[in-house]
């Protein structure tokens, strides 16, 4: 199993300086990947709770640095680790712009990056953006449609129910032919039956074993109905734990638990077929060196588990 962590962003870690010169420190201790996650505004009175911990958003995620820009600083400090989002949201800016911006990432880590696409949760992220909260579903299939032929066909056009691209050349591709790997967050049955019908892999959640096949038999299932093949397909999980000092009953691990019961958890994540697993301890401190310690840790223990 691959070993990632999520790239220093948000809250006290949102400085470019130390995202750059973590991301080198992270690659030197051994981590696969490095992740970067997607969020524009915290409401003061949200239209959706969060999903996770007691349904408010991280106070921390106020100060949240571009997604895209943290990769790219990844990617100049360092050379061998997998570079992805987790997640992009697909919707807040027209495909065309989206496209560009992923092949130039693309293109400054020389074939790194992993594109890890969702709808997001928080209506109101919409609202600020400009895009409407209704239709996200076959908003993101022409999205995905559009990227397929932005970055692999000589002569683009496009014409769909959203969007209209007249015929053109677009010749910036990406490093990756035909294109990097697309990956797609979701954990409703209709998200999981797109990633089997036209993605490479699945950007699920932590959460109890059963769900956790059941939800990725759906995505096997649809790949096969597809044509596709099901063995190609990726299972990568985000772990957002609340580490602690003392051992947590058995119950509250992964959402917390001491870095070696979060290390032990990644035993069951194989079992349910995960192929790679990060892990984003932002909220658990605001200390820098700290951070770093739990991820130097946490990576040692997670190789004596490979």
């Amino acid at each position: 199993m691959r070993i990632g962590f999520a790239v220093p962003q948000y809250g006290p870690f949102a400085d470019p300086d130390f995202i750059r010169e973590a991301a080198t420190r992270l690659e030197d201790m051994g981590y696969d990947s490095l992740w970067a996650a997607d969020r524009v505004i915290v409401p003061l009175a949200p239209s959706h709770r969060y999903p996770g911990g007691d349904g408010r958003i991280p106070e921390a995620y106020a100060t949240f640095f571009d997604p895209l820009s943290a990769l790219t600083l990844a990617a100049v400090g360092t050379s061998r680790v997998r570079l992805g989002t987790s997640t992009l949201n697909a919707l807040w800016q027209p495909p065309v712009l989206l496209a560009r911006s992923l092949a130039s990432l693309d293109l400054i880590s020389h074939g790194r990056l992993d594109v890890g696409l969702g709808l997001g949760w928080l209506g109101d992220e919409y609202t600020a953006t400009g895009v409407p909260w209704r239709g996200k579903s076959p908003r993101l299939e022409e999205t995905l449609d559009l990227l397929e032929t932005l970055w692999s066909a000589e002569v683009v056009a496009h014409e769909g129910p959203l969007w209209t691209v007249p015929p053109c050349r677009v010749d910036l591709k990406p490093h990756q032919r035909p294109r990097p790997p697309i990956l797609l967050a979701g954990l409703t049955a209709a998200a999981l039956e797109r990633v089997g019908r036209r993605a490479d892999g699945w950007l699920g959640a932590a959460m109890p074993a059963p769900y956790l096949k059941h939800l990725w038999d759906t995505a096997l299932r649809s790949a096969e109905k597809a044509g596709r093949d099901p063995a190609a397909l990726r299972m990568v999980i985000r772990i957002n734990p609340r580490i602690t000092r003392d051992p947590v009953p058995a119950g509250e691990v992964p959402r917390a638990g001491t870095v070696a019961q979060i290390a032990g958890h990644l035993d069951a994540l194989a079992e349910a077929g995960a192929h790679e697993v990060f892990v984003d301890v932002q909220t658990t401190t605001s200390a820098r060196g700290e951070l770093m310690d739990i991820a130097e840790e946490f990576v040692a223990r997670a190789r004596d588990r490979r």
